[in-house]
């Protein structure tokens, strides 16, 4: 096996372990803030490694390029999707909270 054979498939590795760890987690609690917590992993740090394994297995070209576009999207999206589920939801709980007075 080669070194970035190997650098590939601990990335992956990693980045899996990350998502089932985040997801079992979310089926633990019961406060749906606290399963948007716990998305933030997959988001920020599975996506990330998952997307840097397939990086260097599949060596540069335009492949690589798009898979590092996608990454590059979820890392930048997931944290505004989270925080903008966060808000509809506590904004459904209090339905009064977002009007002015």
């Amino acid at each position: 096996m080669t070194v970035p054979g190997l650098v590939s498939e601990l990335l992956l590795g990693a980045g899996v372990l990350v998502t089932v760890a985040s997801s079992v987690a979310a089926l633990l609690v019961r406060s749906l803030y606290d399963r948007l917590h716990f998305l933030t992993p997959v988001t920020s740090l599975a996506g990330p490694l998952v997307g840097a394994a397939l990086a260097i297995g599949n060596g540069w070209g335009t492949t690589t390029g798009q898979i590092l576009f996608v990454v590059l999207l979820l890392a930048v999206t997931g944290p505004v999707l989270g925080a903008a589920t966060g808000r509809l939801a506590r904004r459904s709980a209090e339905p009064d909270l977002g009007r002015s007075r």
